[in-house]
């Protein structure tokens, strides 16, 4: 099992604080029903992007599915194309998620990705998406590292795990450091190439889990997806220093 890296950072340590936060989080979004086969979600602290992640969970309230799909950056180990664990649960402060592990070895025997539990041992991207998973009653994820990836390696990849049965969860955050005016006016561009399903319009710098996204993207160009962006903020909206903020986005892609 590998044990949480960010509980008591990124968001409460303490179960029933945890899901009190949650529970508010989600209770401050409209409800909204939505079939969407993937979302694009942020994953800083809770306290400056889980405002905007609660606009693509409040959208998964009642619905089921067989698994969820996590991809998203490494921000700490250095990595090539994909990596998934080999363990076979996640620990949370609410308790343990069941690894689709049977998912993970097809995407290794297909040379898509490779085992590998280094890149996800200190990631708090895909980390911080779990609570919320389990709040709304969601059991078995597949936890996808993406570090430097070409557009069609990742989108083959996501094409082998969307199938019916199957949530995509993209997890990025979008510019970083910038002021509240650059980050507004940095982000409005990335997002318009999202909205036009354009890989290529993401820049480097534009979103930390750009190569993930980019994937994401090509993946749903193939299949001829709409996306609707459901909120955008930055960390300067959320009581941050407006001087140096991070950009969040939630949106849904059919």
């Amino acid at each position: 099992m590998r044990p949480p890296a960010v509980a008591g950072s990124f968001y409460p340590d303490d179960p029933r604080e945890l899901r009190s936060t949650i529970e508010k989080l989600l209770a401050a979004v409209p409800a909204a029903s939505d079939e969407s086969r993937a979302y694009i979600v942020p994953h800083a602290g809770y306290r400056w992007s889980g405002p905007t992640a609660a606009h693509a969970y409040r959208r998964l309230e009642g619905r089921t599915a067989e698994r969820v799909v996590l991809v998203g950056p490494a921000h700490r180990v250095a990595l090539r194309g994909a990596a998934v664990p080999t363990v076979t649960e996640w620990s949370t402060p609410m308790g343990a998620v069941t690894l689709d592990t049977l998912g993970a070895g097809e995407l290794v025997a297909a040379g898509l990705a490779v085992a590998d539990d280094a890149p996800h041992a200190p990631e708090h991207s895909l980390e911080v998406q779990l609570p919320f998973l389990q709040f709304l009653g969601f059991s078995r994820v597949l936890p996808v590292c993406v570090g430097v990836a070409p557009v069609d390696a990742v989108a083959a990849l996501l094409a082998a795990v969307a199938g019916p049965g199957s949530i995509v969860l993209c997890s990025t955050d979008l510019s970083h450091y910038l002021t509240q005016e650059q980050a507004r006016a940095a982000d409005s561009r990335t997002v318009a190439a999202i909205e036009r399903l354009e890989p290529g319009g993401v820049g480097d710098r534009d979103a930390c889990g750009r190569y993930a996204l980019r994937g994401l993207l090509a993946w749903a160009r193939d299949r001829g997806s709409a996306v609707r962006v459901l909120h955008r903020a930055t960390s300067g909206d959320e009581g941050g220093p407006r001087d140096r903020v991070v950009g969040y986005l939630a949106a849904s892609l059919d």
